[in-house]
């Protein structure tokens, strides 16, 4: 229902109807509509905190550091468009100062950052990396970057990009970002 109407207008006896269910049963889970919203959220940021997987531990060196970006950035746009519509309304309730949608934002964002704050950091310990570059500061611009372009992936059509397009030029800037190089590919 979130992805058909504005999370304003969405009411207990829709849920209900679209559920087959009555209000009554609603409200023996839930005291309305946010309150199931938050619970969709917290799970959707329980599947998100996975994505750390597509960073952590990984190499950003050679062709696998090219492969790293890419699968980071597919990952992190598959996530997105499969829980576009829960994702609006955390950013809606973040953006409103509603700590507990702020929350659940951070949770799913923290797993790609702190990763790749890692990365950068192992980089860095290398000597591959420059040691005047922030790695927190790196990781929250890519992380930020990627967060913005997946929320806009429709937008990015409208303007003649495809998708196909997209992917390959946001995976050079994540290992431009991670690596300070171009990717071997």
């Amino acid at each position: 229902m979130l992805s058909s109407s504005p999370y304003r207008d969405v009411k207990v006896i829709d849920v209900a109807r679209k559920a087959g269910t009555s209000p009554a049963t609603f409200y023996q889970y839930f005291p309305d509509v946010e309150g199931a919203v938050l619970e969709i959220a917290e799970q959707m940021a329980a599947e998100g905190a996975s994505l750390t997987q597509l960073v952590a531990d990984r190499s950003w060196t050679g062709k696998a550091g090219w492969t790293t970006a890419q699968e980071l950035v597919d990952g992190f746009l598959d996530f997105w468009r499969r829980n576009d519509a829960i994702l609006r309304v955390v950013d809606l309730g973040a953006a409103e100062g509603d700590k507990r949608f702020y929350k659940i934002r951070m949770k799913i964002l923290n797993s790609v950052n702190n990763s790749l704050a890692d990365a950068v950091k192992a980089l860095q310990d290398k000597g591959r990396v420059d040691k005047d570059v922030s790695p927190a500061a790196v990781a929250g611009s890519l992380v930020a970057m990627l967060a913005a372009v997946a929320a806009h992936q429709k937008g990015f059509q409208s303007w003649g990009v495809k998708q196909a397009e997209l992917k390959p030029n946001l995976a050079l800037l994540v290992h431009l970002g991670v690596t300070g190089k171009k990717p071997t590919k």
